[in-house]
């Protein structure tokens, strides 16, 4: 069983920085791939950026690359969403999810995550 704990949202105005951490519970941190999605009112949830286990393949959504960046600290157990340039259609509840041994070829489907976290909501102001 794997619990995670998002925090660092926030509001912020239209073209300012905010860094989302994820902590995990648990002694197999690095054996999961990390996604990163969000979902704003009314809205389907959608994938955001996801990092393998080691850091060595890393996706990102078309809306967000360039702008956010991904990351992991396997020895504190945390992931990291980096935001930068933000824009008012960012506003949304994110979510953090951790698939096990996640092929990274799937890694933009919600369904096939084993665990999410609670949410952190990020408003941008315009």
């Amino acid at each position: 069983q794997v619990q995670l704990v998002e925090s660092g949202g926030g509001l912020m105005q239209a073209g300012g920085s905010l860094r989302l951490s994820c902590t995990a519970s648990g002694r197999t941190f690095s054996s999961y791939t990390m996604g990163w999605f969000r979902q704003a009112p009314g809205k389907e949830r959608e994938f955001v950026a996801a990092i393998t286990w080691n850091g060595g393949s890393i996706r990102y959504a078309e809306s967000v690359k360039g702008r956010f960046t991904i990351s992991r600290d396997n020895a504190k157990n945390t992931a990291y969403l980096q935001m930068n340039s933000l824009k008012p259609e960012d506003t949304a509840v994110y979510y953090c999810a951790a698939g096990l041994k996640l092929s990274f070829i799937v890694v933009t489907l919600k369904r096939r995550y084993d665990y999410w976290g609670q949410g952190t909501q990020v408003t941008v102001s315009s």
